[in-house]
């Protein structure tokens, strides 16, 4: 018999927790952050579309991580506007500013979109860090883990679960 949170079920399925997914702690990405975010990037040198995914995911410390469904479509956009060059190389397409994006770079906020999600500061950085951490453990429990491993991870994170609650309350 399948565990009820096996390895194509429950929060583990396609659409469940797993890499990159974002738990809605301290700052997102906000709609129009994608675009002088990408410009920001190609500012300071040439890159393919999944060097600027990264690139975004390491700059924010991990709170933002954008699919290639909002970085791909803003390079086409960027392109269409003419602000982008691109290029193939090494089987990739490497993106380049041109002269016009290059004009647009230089009027964004010298703050870069991702400076403000990088929780530097941010009290609850440790928190997120520790918090993605656990998914990704749990994540791959859920994905390779067997039915006795799983039985035992569900009931660590609900005894987890409960002093959380409990120090929160002050019953600790």
């Amino acid at each position: 018999m399948m565990h009820p949170h096996g390895k194509h079920g429950g929060m583990f399925g396609p659409r469940g927790f797993g890499p990159g997914r974002h738990m809605g702690m301290g700052k997102q990405a906000r709609r129009g952050d994608v675009q002088p975010a990408v410009v920001a990037l190609l500012k300071e040198q040439s890159m393919h579309g999944y060097q600027i995914i990264q690139e975004l995911g390491d700059r924010s410390g991990g709170s933002w991580n954008p699919s290639p469904g909002s970085i791909y479509p803003t390079l086409q956009v960027l392109e269409d506007q003419g602000m982008v060059t691109s290029e193939r190389v090494g089987g990739k397409r490497v993106y380049s500013l041109t002269e016009s994006g290059r004009e647009y770079a230089e009027s964004l906020p010298e703050q870069a979109p991702w400076d403000d999600m990088s929780g530097d500061g941010d009290p609850t950085r440790q928190l997120r860090e520790v918090v993605q951490g656990l998914m990704m453990a749990t994540w791959q429990v859920g994905r390779m883990g067997k039915p006795e491993q799983i039985d035992k991870t569900i009931a660590i994170l609900s005894e987890a679960r409960k002093r959380v609650y409990e120090q929160l309350a002050g019953e600790e």
